[in-house]
This record gives C-alpha cells, structure tokens and sequence, in this order.
C-alpha cells in the first residue's frame, strides 16, 4: 500500500513539469542550450520530412541503367506469364528519365522513375540530391554479420511499425520521441512560440515529438477551433463555455486539464493569426497533377500538406520563429501487389508536391527562402528487387532524395549498389543491406539546423559507432 504514494509523486512532479509548474533539470539545461542558440540565431531554418508511408520502392524510384544492372534488374523484376514490374528503357516511350550527376561513378549509368520529370529538373539546377542506400543501422554491418543474426542488427528489421519508429527515432517501437522533435527541442529557445517549433500535418507522428515539447498537428484550414467559446454551453448554463473548460481548479488533475486547454486555446488564436490565407494575395493553391491512374487532372495530398507548411512559414514572422521542424506523410507505398500502376501514381504525386513546393520556397510572399529550408524524404524502408508476381516485398535500405537552395545539389551521394543478388550490399531476395545510416542521414541535416557536434550523440545515439558523422549533403 504504501508503495502506491513514490509513484504518486512522481506523477505529480511529472504534471507539473509539463504544467510549467516547476522548473526541472531538464528544462534549465534546455533552456540554456537553447539560450547559447538563440543568440547566434539570426536567420529562419526549417527541416521538412515527407515521410513516405508503407516502404518505397527504391529500385524504381532511382535505377542504374549501365548494361550489367540493367540485365539484372530486368531478368529479376520481370516474373514471366505477362507479369512484370520492370519499368521501360530510357529512350523509349515512358522509359526512366536518364539522371547525370556531376561526379560520375566509373562505369555506372543512372535514371529517375519517368514520372519524376521535375525532380530531374531539380536535380540537374542544382537543388536536389540523392542519399544512396540509407537504413536502419545500429553499426557497421557485413553480409555475412547479418546471415549470422549479429547482435547489432537493428530490432524487427522489415516490421513497418519498427521500422518506421527507427526512422522517425532512431529507437524501436515505443520510443516516446523522435530525433526531429529532439533536433527542435534543442533550438526551442530561438523562438518566442515554442509550441510552434516541430509541426505535423499528418497527424499524430513520433518524429516530431521532443523530450518535452509535443509536436503542434495542424490541418490545411488551419488550427482546428472550439466553436461557441463565448457562448453559453446549454440554455440554463450560467458561465459561457471557455470558463467551463479552461477555469482554474483545486484539483491537481482538473488544474492540469485545465491549463492544457487554456494552452491549446491560446495556441489556435495565434496560430490563427500568423497562418497566411491560400490562394490570391497569400500562398498560390497548387494546381492539379496529372494522375496516371485517373487519366485526369486531380488534387495533390501532398501538395496541400506541403501549401500548409508554406502558410506557417510564411507567418514566422508574427510567431517570431527562426528554427521549426515539420512532418507531413504520402501514403500507400506498401506495394505488394499492381505496383507498376500504383507506384507511378504516388512518384506523379511526389514529383508534383516537391515542385511545387520549390516554387514556393522560391517566391514565398517576395522572399526566396530556399535556403534556408531543406526538404529530405524519408520511408519504412525498401523493397526487395525479386518480385512476387505484380508487387515486392519488404526490404531495408533505400534511396533518397534532398531538396533545397542549401543541398549540395546535382550529386549522389555513396556508392550506388549493384543490381542483382548475391553481392555483397544485398542480404535476400535483393533486399540492401544499407550503406549509410539513419543517424549519419539525420545529423547531416541537424548539423546544417544549428545542432552542435556535442549534441549530435544525444539525438541519435549509434553515431558514435559511425566514423562518417556528415555525409556532406548539406552546404
């Protein structure tokens, strides 16, 4: 019985804490680390994760067309009995769009799903790469220390749960926070509204989630608000409602739901206030995307979360942010079965929201700010280079893009694998054994944010074991 009362406490230093109440350890470190930032904080940067829900196919979303990788890739993807998911031949029509970098590799040729016309163009600008083979990785890690289960393999590899809690973490499943959170948390104190620090748009994600700071969700009509505040809740109601829910209390429990709903209602008139309108005179509305499967124009998901960043970042200003994290998601690309019809749907979604998404950096309200706002996608993982028939299964590594005026641009990054099986970058089935890691990738770009070198271990903690910290990305 007694033991019931140290949790007791602990819960109740627990709300307080989050209440503001009192002012733990953890705060004062953080609000020191964020007091040394803020002071060499004299511009605006933002990170932007486009997390790419279910596992992208990597193997045709950036392919090698030299001769030997395209063989392989062919004889491995096309199943036979009319099924294939190999894509077509640069040259011919709706082929792979040829992609040169500027620093060739020996004897390698490459290409972009032929429904990437624009992120071509980006690429060959100057303002977008691609980060070849990234994965989960706690270490270093051999073909042959895989086959034999070593103990540094990452837990439930091929797991879309854990590995998109990897990714978004750099922890398992169950991880509370996520290193986009931690990276913000740290530079919180550059801005006048913390709350407005990590932002996601599609909903609920651990990856912007900090030690103590949440995550702000956020929809494409802005906060979501509590009508009828100051209206009397029901006919015989004496007080109007915001006194009802946001009144104090002597009850610890019912003070604190009271002060998260004051905190939340004080959050969606400033958010109000500072989000840019859309359309004419505000943030342009982006225009229809050709979709393949409708064989008609359609709305873009993703370029309406990306024109909902745009409108936050338009209003930093009025917020007083300088540092902000956002999150925003394209889903289906778990791609086991028509992948060849599905794949092309989402890659015309993609190529369209990131374009369009440049543009706006390019033009934002008379500002260019695509320097100082960098764009990077993110996904489960791979997919296998074996077919199942019309789709592929789940895999590990994976290749991905970075997008924005800071990239060192027109490059790709690591050393392109082979295509085929039984190479020393493949494990089963063509599934990758990554090159470099999440953490590698994640600090490239929290370094460029204002993370310092010390705190890089805090955020992603098997960097260590890593002898590249920067993968050079980033300008």
């Amino acid at each position: 019985m007694h033991s019931i009362f140290p949790a007791r406490r602990r819960f109740v230093s627990s709300l307080l804490a989050l209440a503001g109440g009192a002012a733990t350890p953890m705060a004062l470190n953080l609000a020191a680390i964020g007091s040394a930032a803020a002071a060499s904080a004299g511009d605006y940067r933002a990170l932007v994760c486009v997390f790419l829900t279910g596992g992208n196919d990597h193997y045709n979303t950036v392919l090698a067309t030299d001769r030997d990788s395209w063989n392989a890739y062919q004889s491995t993807r096309n199943t036979g009995g009319g099924l294939s998911i190999a894509l077509d031949a640069p040259g011919q029509p709706g082929g792979v769009l040829p992609l040169t970098p500027a620093v060739p590799q020996a004897g390698r040729s490459f290409a972009l799903h032929p429904q990437l016309p624009q992120l071509r163009a980006l690429f060959d600008a100057g303002r977008a790469a691609v980060v070849a083979n990234v994965g989960t990785l706690l270490a270093p890690t051999t073909r042959a220390e895989y086959l034999r289960r070593g103990p540094m393999l990452p837990p439930k590899l091929f797991s879309h749960n854990d590995q998109q809690a990897m990714w978004q973490s750099c922890q398992p499943d169950g991880a509370t926070h996520g290193w986009g959170g931690r990276v913000g948390e740290l530079l919180a104190a550059a801005n006048s509204q913390t709350s407005f620090t990590c932002i996601s748009t599609a909903g609920n994600a651990v990856f912007g989630a900090g030690r103590l700071l949440m995550p702000y969700q956020i929809g494409a009509n802005g906060a979501v608000p509590v009508n009828r505040l100051d209206q009397q809740m029901f006919a015989h109601a004496r007080h109007p409602l915001r006194t009802i829910i946001s009144a104090s209390h002597n009850h610890l429990l019912e003070q604190e739901y009271a002060s998260v709903t004051r905190r939340a209602l004080d959050a969606q008139a400033l958010m109000s206030a500072a989000y840019a309108p859309a359309g004419p005179g505000g943030v342009p509305d982006p225009a229809s995307y050709f979709s393949p499967a409708a064989n008609a124009p359609r709305v873009n998901p993703l370029a309406v979360q990306l024109q909902t960043v745009a409108r936050i970042i338009a209003g930093r200003a009025t917020l007083g942010m300088r540092r902000q994290v956002f999150f925003v998601s394209l889903g289906g690309f778990d791609t086991h079965d028509f992948q060849r019809s599905r794949h092309a749907e989402l890659m015309a979604r993609l190529d369209h929201g990131l374009a369009y998404f440049d543009s706006l950096m390019g033009n934002l309200r008379g500002s260019n700010l695509r320097e100082q706002v960098t764009l990077f996608t993110a996904s489960d993982f791979g997919r296998t280079l074996s077919s199942n028939g019309d789709g592929s299964d789940h895999g590990w590594g994976a290749h991905h893009f970075v997008l924005g005026g800071a990239v060192r641009g027109r490059h790709l990054y690591g050393a392109f694998p082979p295509i085929g099986l039984g190479h020393e970058h493949e494990v089963s089935q063509g599934v990758l054994l990554p090159q470099f890691s999440v953490d590698q990738y994640g600090a490239t770009l929290a370094s460029w944010f204002g993370v310092s070198a010390g705190q890089l271990g805090d955020i992603f903690p098997s960097l260590r074991n890593f002898n590249s910290r920067n993968l050079g990305f980033m300008a």
